[in-house]
């Protein structure tokens, strides 16, 4: 390590004493950690809108070619615009913040506390923002909807679909207890989001869905801040 150290009007270059060394380095390291840091979260920031973007543009589309390949039902139809009204839209957004809400009160008993790569803990590296969060929370409300309830509860039927979608999300782990407490948590959510789907139709899910992972994010996020 050297140091430029200016010395009667001229700058000349003089090795540091060894006993400086570790001091300058560690300080170095300490530095480019914290760069790195940053880059790396940056960069999974924008991993996950890529996810993101891909869940919104893609889940959609196996069931668009079962349902018309199969069933003859156009994309258009699957979408159901005839029941995009405020009213079902609305049920769902309140049905969806409400049970975030409560979802949110519990995730804070001391059960989840000793989660390994806890939700919250993964969200808070992603140096997300609340732009981030509504985004996400969209894509993974119309992509996931389209895919699982629009296509494989139309041949699975509500309660199979519901336990297979929080099963693909980690959430009903054998190997740990506390993951598949949280998991019946968000069960009879997607239990009565399924069913609400069956009634008032794709856009009350999707608004559902959204609502719920949206408070969550917003949450996680402000307490991020507050730390």
């Amino acid at each position: 390590c050297y140091s430029r150290r200016a010395m009667g009007g001229k700058l000349s270059n003089e090795k540091i004493r060894k006993h400086d060394v570790p001091e300058v380095c560690s300080v170095t390291k300490r530095i480019l950690g914290q760069e790195n840091g940053s880059v790396r979260s940056f960069s999974m920031r924008y991993k996950i809108l890529l996810l993101g973007l891909v869940t919104l543009l893609l889940f959609p589309i196996p069931t668009f070619l079962v349902h018309y390949f199969v069933n003859h039902i156009s994309p258009w139809k699957i979408l159901d615009f005839e029941r995009f009204t405020a009213l079902n839209i609305g049920l769902g957004l309140e049905f969806g913040f409400v049970y975030g809400i409560i979802a949110m009160v519990l995730l804070q008993a001391p059960l989840f506390e000793k989660l390994p790569n806890r939700i919250d803990d993964i969200v808070r590296s992603m140096n997300l923002n609340v732009g981030d969060a509504i985004f996400l929370s969209f894509c993974a409300g119309f992509g996931e909807e389209l895919l699982f309830r629009s296509g494989v509860q139309y041949y699975l039927g509500i309660v199979l679909t519901s336990v297979i979608f929080v099963a693909i999300h980690g959430y009903l782990n054998p190997k740990n207890w506390r993951y598949s407490m949280y998991g019946l948590i968000v069960l009879p959510f997607i239990l009565l989001l399924s069913m609400g789907f069956e009634t008032f139709g794709l856009w009350f899910a999707i608004s559902a869905h959204f609502a719920y992972d949206a408070v969550l994010f917003i949450a996680m996020l402000q307490n991020k801040d507050k730390e």
